[in-house]
């Protein structure tokens, strides 16, 4: 399997215009002026924070120069996690500065955290199986298909695994939890009895064998230089796929659609979620593409 961990994101989707949820045009970086360590005298990247963001909501950091503001970049700040899980980045200017490269953007755009802003995704799987519970191979590559629980994001309306940001002092694993409930089962629509219910069945799939599909740097369009998304994605998988037969999927918070999906590269998701997807079929030796060459690697 690719080591995830040491994978290198070059920016693609941290480069378009216009940024997400504005009419804000990027400038333009050409792939081989990505890296800092290409000097690039000329560079004028745009400066933009969104209003929702300067407006000083709980889950975002105040402006650099502002008075009593003084983060502790590359530590762990009070409840919030500065550390990057790619390691250290360089703080220039007060300002901590993005470890893939150059985005066209400076400030924050849509996210709250100057330097690393923490999410989780949880990718919850299961077999495809006919009417009689039998496991559904792909009749070309003549491996199982693995489905798993996927939410259309109403905001971009594009297909992504129910995950969110991490809370500050929140651990990873309850993060995961939490964002699959309130996600794909809707919880925060729940009555307490109904959300205990949810709870005693989710947590015999999340204590079960589960692993670590990928951490580090996202290439993601809210991306800045100052500003980025890393991720824990990890997989939960339903071996018989009786637990998840009697949960009950329901869109809820940022989702607008929830459903499980079945996995193959013709799937176009969210951010970096294909590229996470793919290390589960390979982790599980599942059905990805048509092209028996495709999965082959060094």
């Amino acid at each position: 399997m690719l080591n995830s961990y040491n994978v290198k994101f070059q920016h693609s989707k941290a480069l378009t215009s216009p940024y997400p949820g504005s009419h804000i045009e990027r400038s333009q970086v050409p792939e081989d002026k990505v890296g800092w360590l290409t000097e690039w005298k000329d560079y004028n990247p745009v400066e933009y924070t969104a209003k929702s963001v300067l407006a000083g909501p709980s889950w975002a950091d105040p402006q650099i120069n502002h008075e009593g503001f003084s983060p502790k970049f590359n530590e762990r700040d009070g409840e919030v996690e500065r550390k990057s899980l790619n390691g250290l980045y360089v703080v220039e200017n007060g300002r901590p500065r993005n470890p893939v490269g150059r985005t066209g953007l400076t400030g924050r755009g849509l996210l709250g955290r100057w330097g690393p802003n923490h999410a989780a995704d949880p990718v919850v799987t299961r077999w495809k199986r006919d009417g009689s519970g039998n496991k559904v191979a792909h009749p070309v590559s003549g491996k199982n298909i693995l489905q798993f629980v996927a939410i259309k994001r109403r905001d971009c309306g594009e297909w992504a695994i129910p995950g969110g940001m991490v809370d500050p002092g929140e651990k990873i694993s309850a993060t995961l939890k939490r964002e699959f409930q309130e996600e794909a089962l809707n919880s925060l629509q729940k009555s307490p009895e109904e959300k205990a219910k949810l709870e005693k069945q989710l947590q015999k799939l999340f204590s079960q064998d589960h692993f670590v599909v990928y951490r580090g740097y996202v290439d993601d369009p809210r991306n800045t230089d100052n500003a980025w998304m890393e991720t824990e994605a990890v997989n939960y998988h339903d071996e018989t796929g009786e637990t998840m037969d009697n949960l009950p999927l329901e869109a809820g918070d940022d989702a607008g659609v929830v459903k499980w999906v079945d996995i193959s590269e013709k799937l176009e998701l969210y951010a970096s979620h294909s590229y996470f997807i793919k290390l589960v079929t390979e982790k599980r030796g599942a059905h990805w593409s048509e092209d028996p060459g495709s999965e082959c690697h060094e």
